[in-house]
């Protein structure tokens, strides 16, 4: 390194050479600008998982996987899931401040008074099987409302993209709602707009007409807290997807719904799902030792889901917050579930076990996550959706500010291709 912030790469083989810049951030390790590499050496580089390589530049979450620090905007993650609200969150992800109360009252009703679908995207559930998963409903849903609101998608337009995201994060509950409502058979629920956005969420998944909802406020309390934890995590697999197909130049709702099946695969956002199924694997407390010793048995492939992180290498900052309140639901709620305690014993014996301290295989928010939406008799199946309707604000926070960055490219990554040399075609009689 002749300056400290330029990286020399010397191509022996062809005495070509590079230097590449040092890009620092506000926080975190710096980035060797390799933009002119290929241009240089002739050279890619070769990252799977693009584990070593930022993809953007972005001011809206920092992540210290090393020290378990989550910011949002600058604010610790701590900090927020005490004081504020996801509304409030959802509007700092999007403008990068805190509100003032008037900015808030404002946000508040434009959120609330774009609440309802279409009349005519209620018959669009029609075309699903019953049995469908919600996740696949979701995803379809929100793609088709590119054809209900297609007059005001100029991804150019400020005014466009600000109502995008209000539209977004006010429908994503009711139709997330109308998913669950459509499996088992119920009608849907029209938004309460008297209600604020959490409650006004679960009244729309469980009242029913013949009955008024009579709920525990710390049911709304621990769901509100739950969407703050998942409202955004950097770039992970469905934001990277969401910037992805955004820089395409697609619309708002084409690229959020990329983002919901990226969120799908049980590696994501379906590991909270993966948990409780687990959960009911292990059936009783009595087989959760068994469990623990065949998760540290290096010869058997079974694993703990619930455990560790691939960012965070210390205790997940989600899960000390969430673990409280967790314990709080199920005591307040008084929940009986031979699940919940399966789980509990499950969290006991890792949080003991030196097998797991050592590794740091702490119970993450995945674990905490899904034991509290059992408790709130939210189903399994419902488990992603729930984290989909909380990533919307990150997800559309990151597609307005990719759009508001100069210089942005269409995503191209490349590859090292394996596959056969250069051959001629032979006619079919010769092969």
């Amino acid at each position: 390194m002749s300056d400290p912030k330029i990286v020399k790469l010397v191509d022996e083989s062809s005495n070509r050479s590079s230097e590449l810049p040092l890009i620092s951030g506000t926080l975190g390790p710096a980035c060797i600008d390799i933009g002119t590499l290929y241009k240089d050496t002739g050279h890619f580089t070769y990252d799977p998982g693009y584990g070593s390589t930022a993809s953007t530049k972005s001011a809206i979450t920092y992540i210290d996987g090393d020290q378990g620090v989550l910011l949002y905007r600058g604010y610790p993650i701590e900090q927020l899931a005490e004081k504020s609200s996801f509304l409030e969150v959802a509007y700092l992800l999007l403008n990068g401040e805190l509100p003032k109360p008037t900015e808030f009252a404002t946000f508040e009703h434009d959120i609330t008074h774009h609440t309802m679908m279409h009349e005519a995207q209620k018959n669009f559930f029609q075309g699903f099987h019953h049995d469908a998963h919600p996740m696949a409903m979701l995803a379809a849903a929100v793609a088709s409302l590119s054809a209900f609101y297609h007059d005001d998608l100029d991804v150019e337009n400020p005014s466009d993209r600000k109502m995008a995201a209000i539209r977004l994060i006010a429908k994503m509950p009711t139709i997330a709602a109308a998913c669950y409502r459509y499996s088992i058979g119920w009608p849907m629920r029209y938004p309460r707009n008297n209600l604020e956005y959490v409650t006004r969420f679960l009244h729309m998944m469980f009242e029913v007409p013949s009955e008024p909802l009579q709920m525990n406020p710390v049911a709304a309390k621990a769901l509100d807290l739950l969407f703050i934890l998942h409202a955004d995590h950097e770039q992970n697999a469905s934001t990277s997807t969401v910037r992805l197909v955004g820089s395409t130049g697609a619309n708002p709702y084409a690229s959020i719904a990329a983002g919901i099946t990226a969120l799908w695969g049980p590696a994501h956002g379906g590991a909270n799902e993966a948990v409780l199924k687990q959960l009911e694997e292990i059936g009783t407390p009595d087989n959760v030792e068994s469990a623990v010793l065949r998760a540290k048995d290096k010869n058997d492939s079974f694993r703990l889901m619930g455990f560790g992180h691939r960012v965070y290498k210390n205790f997940d900052p989600r899960a000390k917050i969430i673990r409280e309140m967790c314990h709080k639901v199920l005591a307040e709620l008084g929940v009986n579930d031979p699940l919940l305690e399966v789980a509990m014993k499950l969290e006991e014996a890792a949080l003991k076990d030196d097998y797991f301290v050592e590794r740091k295989l702490y119970p993450n928010v995945d674990f905490y996550s899904g034991i509290i939406y059992k408790a709130l008799g939210i189903p399994t199946e419902m488990f992603t959706v729930m984290f989909a309707i909380a990533r919307t604000a990150g997800w559309i926070a990151h597609w307005i500010e990719q759009h508001e960055t100069p210089g942005s490219r269409i995503g191209r990554p490349r590859q090292i291709y394996t596959g056969a040399d250069v051959r001629n075609y032979t006619s079919g009689d010769k092969r």
